[in-house]
């Protein structure tokens, strides 16, 4: 009588047993780094003094800061090599941006600074000019003159107090470039200025600390009324030059036998 086996592995054809299939091979995605460029970014050409030079579109400084894409880490197919690529074309690019930014943003600025350090040259030499006519001007005179000093005194506060304000913000511009590009890629504003036709070589422009955590107790004369407080750069060459002239006035109203007059305030 007949038997039956059962099999648990079906045969071919051939009564052979049946292998599975070997496995597909696994999809390997190519390596493609262009893929994480930055929008501006064009290619990269031979250094001039060896090295290479990565060429972008030029930036407007309203762009985002350019980043390093997160996604270039995490995508296996790259090598080490494109990974530092990618990093030094970011890092190309922040700071071509930066320059771009400050540009965008002292341009205006500077343009308002100009007149405005013209105020400020002019009412210092006003106020240097009146003092010296105390020089020459008559004993009947002198409180008339002194009129015209605290007139003058006013004026160079007033030009200090309106330069320093825009310094303010041009020391912001530069602070904020050199946080992204680093200090040796720092341009100046001298540099910006002279693009706009604009001479700003004998302009003072500190850096932004001075504006930020200006010099304390300085005594200040605004309006006729003197302040203490902290003065900004060249508020507080005015009150250094104003308190100059006071006390030398006190000295000549002193030996005068005068203390009606210049001693006052």
């Amino acid at each position: 009588m007949a038997h039956t086996i059962p099999l648990t592995t079906p045969l071919d054809d051939s009564g052979l047993t049946c292998r599975p299939a070997p496995p597909a091979p696994r999809a390997i995605t190519p390596a493609d780094p262009t893929r994480y460029n930055h929008p501006n970014f064009l290619d990269i050409q031979p250094g001039k003094y060896g090295g290479t030079t990565f060429r972008f579109k030029a930036f407007t400084g309203l762009e985002p800061k350019p980043e390093y894409p997160a996604a270039a880490n995490d995508d296996a197919a790259l090598t080490w090599a494109m990974r530092g690529d990618l990093l030094d074309q970011y890092e190309a690019a922040r700071v071509l941006w930066s320059k771009a930014r400050l540009r965008h943003e002292a341009t205006p600025l500077l343009r308002k600074a100009a007149p405005l350090w013209t105020a400020w040259t002019t009412a210092w030499d006003e106020l240097t000019a009146v003092f010296e006519q105390f020089r020459t001007v008559s004993d009947g005179h002198w409180r008339a003159q002194l009129l015209r000093l605290t007139d003058a005194e006013d004026a160079a506060t007033a030009a200090a107090d309106a330069f320093d304000g825009i310094a303010t913000q041009l020391a912001q511009a530069v602070d904020d470039q050199i946080s992204v590009a680093g200090r040796e890629e720092e341009v100046e504003l001298t540099t910006l200025a002279q693009e706009l036709g604009i001479d700003a070589s004998d302009w003072v422009v500190h850096s932004l600390r001075d504006y930020t955590y200006p010099l304390p107790n300085y005594r200040i004369v605004r309006g006729g009324i003197a302040h203490y407080g902290h003065a900004t750069p060249l508020a507080a060459a005015a009150a250094r030059l104003i308190a100059d002239q006071r006390e030398r006035l006190r000295q000549v109203a002193d030996l005068a036998g005068d203390l009606s007059g210049a001693a006052t305030r």
